[in-house]
This record gives structure tokens, sequence and C-alpha cells, in this order.
């Protein structure tokens, strides 16, 4: 249905998307919270009908509405031509992606090694691209559908930024589209209204996050869907060979390898979990190098074990450890947190009574990725986005919530070089807290939650 307020709330979201994606800078904090919140506040508005429980299945049959989800389309395209201001992570894109097109495995090398050396200069790594990147010592850690879409754009447009740009944002919005269709077809396999979709399809963060900010964690999610999908199609070897192209593009999706064996049973797991790690190995073989898993993991190491940004819990365990020690504790208790959401991920695929279903599976889903961002020592805004995904089949909104909230978190970078604003921090977790334990108590978890996971 077309209203005046729907005309009038799309043409301000679209206003307010594009003087973010192509006008604001990090540094401009103030600015950029008030246009975010307008635009949170309209999506707010837009979606209100749909924050209600949706524990249960639908009585009727809607239709999916098709103005808004247009709508959602229009915003992602809207976005197309955007150099991402809000995050530097394209950059690692763009040399990652040089390195591919011209033939080099991009594993093996370190920007700060080889940026003035033949090779850098054969694959067009120029000085004012290792300029931008903001890990310059560090071995790439992006997986390997990442770097054959990295390579992909690189290799149809090797010399100009927009368009490499735009070469890197096409997959992204073809899995955004692919995602919509694969939410409103879960959601009413499931017996729910399909227009719950648009409270990922219209949700702020995942529109400015994922399509204007050049995020893969949108392809992970259609992969994931898709396997979800193909799975309850029956077609088990097709849904492997998804889960696996998820795993492919971020390691995300081995955090639901235990819940696997809950829903499907140990002997249907472990062959489902083979063939999925069987092709994820597969994917590596073009990249396969003596030095990769190293190099790899040694990035990785660091990335947990030296990173730091927007956590929770972990920054109540570094004051405790300040107190105790006088310096930082990171490396003792990224171990330590890693210990606990290894247990934390098997307790919740064991917590569950009763029959299995699609349906507990997917809040299992949810309450483990809530587990690992609220131990994890770095919590980009990008990276709840998968919370977001999951929870449209689930009666939970507090993903939502914190997609608002999050957006303090870009406080850090009102100075350079940059300083987390731990009041904001705390105002974001102690928001989202409560928000999590009205919610909580609300859905009865003594007998509501159960009956869902």
């Amino acid at each position: 249905m077309i209203t005046p307020f729907r005309i009038g709330w799309l043409l301000l979201s679209l206003t307010l998307y594009t003087l973010i994606g192509y006008g604001v800078s990090r540094p401009q904090f103030n600015l950029l919270i008030l246009l975010y919140g307008l635009s949170f506040w309209g999506y707010v508005r837009i979606t209100r009908p749909l924050w209600s429980d949706a524990s249960q299945p639908s009585i009727t049959k809607p239709e999916p509405d098709r103005f808004l989800f247009l709508a959602a389309l229009l915003f992602r395209v809207s976005l197309l031509a955007v150099v991402p201001n809000l995050s530097d992570d394209y950059v690692r894109f763009i040399w990652d992606g040089h390195l591919v097109a011209n033939g080099y495995n991009p594993y093996l090398y370190l920007p700060s090694q080889i940026i003035h050396t033949p090779l850098a200069a054969k694959a067009g790594l120029t000085d004012s691209l290792y300029q931008g990147l903001n890990s310059p010592d560090y071995f790439t850690v992006y997986p390997p559908i990442n770097q054959a879409l990295f390579g992909l754009a690189a290799l149809l447009s090797p010399q100009n930024l927009l368009g490499n740009l735009i070469g890197l944002r096409i997959p992204i919005l073809l899995a955004e589209l692919g995602t919509l269709w694969l939410l409103i077809s879960l959601l009413s396999r499931f017996g729910k209204n399909p227009n719950l979709a648009l409270l990922y399809a219209l949700n702020p963060l995942v529109i400015l996050e994922l399509t204007g900010n050049l995020h893969y964690e949108a392809v992970l999610i259609f992969f994931a869907l898709l396997a979800v999908w193909l799975y309850l199609q029956k077609r088990w070897v097709v849904s492997a060979f998804a889960l696996a192209a998820s795993i492919g593009t971020k390691l995300l999706p081995l955090l639901f390898f235990p819940l696997l064996i809950r829903y499907v049973g140990w002997k249907r797991a472990i062959v489902y979990e083979t063939i999925t790690l069987s092709v994820v190995g597969l994917l590596f073989v073009p990249f396969i190098d003596l030095d990769l898993v190293k190099n790899v993991f040694t990035s990785l190491d660091l990335y947990f074990q030296k990173f730091e940004f927007n956590a929770s819990i972990y920054y109540l365990i570094r004051a405790v450890g300040y107190v105790l020690t006088g310096h930082s504790i990171i490396k003792e208790a990224g171990q330590f947190l890693f210990v606990l959401i290894a247990f934390g991920t098997i307790a919740i695929a064991i917590w569950s009574r009763g029959e299995t279903s699609s349906r507990k599976l997917l809040t299992q889903l949810l309450l483990t990725l809530s587990l690992y961002w609220l131990l994890s020592t770095t919590v980009h805004p990008w990276y709840i986005t998968s919370l977001v995904a999951i929870s449209v089949f689930t009666p939970f909104r507090y993903p939502f919530i914190w997609s608002g909230l999050i957006i303090l978190s870009y406080g850090a970078y009102q100075t350079y070089p940059y300083n987390e604003n731990l009041p904001l921090i705390g105002l974001e977790y102690g928001l989202l807290v409560g928000f999590i334990v009205y919610e909580w108590q609300k859905q009865k978890p003594s007998s509501r939650l159960m009956n869902n996971v």
C-alpha cells in the first residue's frame, strides 16, 4: 500500500542514506549520530507492527509488502558508487584483489614487505593504496571466496578505483537480494509472516555497513541461509556446499557445528560436516602453500590477542586485570574467553529439551552468536548483522536494539589515532543489557524459551 506517510518516509530515508554514504566521514561523529538516529527512527516507525512477538506461526498468510521490499533494494542501489567512509577495510580488499588478479598468492605477502618491490609495481599496488591500509604488517585473513571476489573486481577494473569498488559491491548487492528471497521463503515455510524479513531488509546498520561500507558479511549470511533452505529441501549435499561457501567467506559458521550434531544426530552430522570441511579445503587449493596456514593463523592469533574494540565483558575483565597486574591482560583474557566461547557453544547445543525443530535451531543459533560477540575482544558494528538476520525467526528483538546502539562505537574515531570513548561504550551495553533483561523476563524463559530452544 502506498500512502503519503510511506512516500515521506521513503524520501527521507533515501536522503539520509545518501548523506551518510556519500558525505559523512568517521571523525564527524555528531553528524553521523544525528543522521543515523533519524534513519533508525524511520526504520522503527515503518517496521513497528513487526516488532511484536513472532514466536508463534501467523494465522493469516499475508503477502510480502512489495513497496517496502522495493524500498530496501532502492536504498542499497543508491549506495552503488559510494567510496566507504566509515571503514577502511575495503583498501585491503583492493590490495588482495590486485595480487589475485595478477597471479600472486595474497596469503604469502606482507604489504609492508612488498610495497617497494617489482612485485608491487607489476600488481599495481601503489603507495597511495598502501597508505590506506589499516594493517600493513599483518597477513591477510580473508578466506578464499572473498579472495576470488576481490580478484574478480580487480580484474574487471584494474586501474579505476570507483570501478573496482563497484565490482566489489555487486556481489554484496546480489547476496542481499538472495538473502531477502531466502528470508521470505524460510519465514513462509515456518508459517510466519514473510514481512518479518523487512526487519533485516530495512535495518539501517545492515544497509550502511554491508552495501555501503563493503563488508562481506552479506555473502556469509546469504550462503548460511541458503544452506538452511537447501537442507530443509532435503538436498543435504548441496546444503553442505553452501555452508562451505559461507565458511569460505568468513569462518564464523564453524561455531554452529555443535548445533548441527544436536539437530541432525551424530552420524548425519559427521557426514555433513566432513563434506563441508572437505569443500572448504578444496576452496583453499588454489592458494595452497606451506606458509599459508602459518601466516593465516599468525594473523588470527594476533587478532585475538592484540586487537580490542567495542568489547563488553572483556573490557570489564581488562579493567580488573589493570587493577591486579598494572598492565593489559589481553593475551591471557583472550585465551580464557576463547575457551569460554567453546564451552558455551557446546552448552547451548546440549541445552535443548523436547523434539528438535528448525525454529528451535535458529533460536539456538541466535544465542550462540550473541554469546560469541558478548565475549569477543573486538566487535565492529557490521559484525552483528548476522544477529539481525537470524533474529527475524525468533521472538527476540535485542539484536535490532543493538543495531541502533552500536553506532556509538564510532565515537572512537573523533580523534586520530583513534581513542575509544568508554562512557559511550558503557551506554551502548548498559542500554542493551537492560533491554535484554526486559525482553528475557517478557519471554518468560522458564517456560517459553525452553519451548523455543
